[in-house]
């Protein structure tokens, strides 16, 4: 489908398009993408927004499409709905259409997605495109007696004990623009250059090991990727230069694991001002279309 099928103006001139902010607990979904016969993020959320427009379910273009088993703590998505059942959302009530829609999908949506936000957007704004950068968390526990019960959905029990210090030192050396096709999931007609623009390490007072990631973008399994790379560096088995060679190498190496997809969560996905979405989501588009 091309962008103009995705605008408003393409099918219906009182179409409104809609960004949604929301979390949700991967735990119990194959996934951000909508699947037949399995249960997706995607389809529980468009089904939630079919119900309350009283319309079919709308497409959704999400900024951060997610595997099985990952969360998101602020993932975003929009959608084109409908101009006559968005302004028939707050019925009888004095509140806003956006408004209204954030109090009706939590009457609609399972209990592991929550919908933090719900506002119109211009028909320049596209969730996957316009996004300048998307900032992922990975947390570990190197130590059994230190893992909190209650946070066991999104924290990797690790039975090796690791230095993040060179953890944090090997990650600081895939800093930049690279092709990162070592740490990704190639895919047909499609480009694995990115741009990282933060990758660390830090130990937590708690104990839990964590790693933030940002980058313009990410390929697929990527972020799970370069966590295992920089794993075996913490564990003593390889020094602190080996991830960045194996960057240089231009292919996988056996001894990089993609690591469990519960301790990746989807925290942020930042966006230009409002002037800048359509010449973002151009330049975004032919960067990953180049390929």
């Amino acid at each position: 489908m091309t962008v103009a099928d995705r605008s408003p103006s393409a099918h219906d001139v009182r179409a409104v398009r809609i960004r949604i902010d929301l979390a949700y607990d991967g735990t119990d979904f194959a996934g951000w993408a909508a699947q037949p016969g399995r249960r997706t993020v995607e389809g529980e959320l468009s089904a939630a927004l079919g119900t309350i427009l009283r319309a079919d379910p709308p497409r959704l273009t999400v900024g951060g499409r997610t595997d099985a088993g990952v969360h998101a703590r602020g993932s975003v998505c929009h959608a084109d709905v409908g101009q006559a059942g968005w302004a028939s959302l707050p019925a009888r009530s004095r509140s806003a259409p956006a408004e209204a829609a954030v109090v009706r999908l939590a009457g609609v949506l399972p209990r592991d997605i929550v919908v933090r936000s719900v506002h119109e957007v211009p028909a320049a704004f596209d969730a996957r495109f316009s996004a300048l950068r998307r900032r992922y968390s990975y947390r570990l526990c190197d130590h059994v007696e230190r893992l909190d019960p209650l946070r066991r959905r999104d924290t990797v029990r690790h039975k090796r004990a690791v230095d993040v210090a060179a953890m944090d030192q090997a990650a600081a050396g895939l800093i930049g623009l690279h092709d990162f096709a070592p740490f990704c999931k190639r895919r047909e007609g499609a480009t694995s250059v990115r741009t990282l623009l933060d990758y660390s390490w830090a130990r937590e007072p708690d104990g839990t090991v964590v790693g933030t990631l940002v980058a313009d973008a990410f390929c697929r399994s990527m972020v799970r990727a370069l966590v295992g790379a920089v794993v075996p560096v913490g564990e003593g088995r390889y020094d602190v230069g080996w991830p960045t060679r194996v960057l240089h190498a231009g292919r996988r190496h056996p001894a990089v694991t993609v690591m469990p997809a519960y301790g990746l969560c989807l925290e942020e996905i930042s966006y230009p001002a409002e002037a800048e979405l359509g010449s973002r989501a151009q330049e975004a588009r032919a960067v990953r279309e180049s390929g």
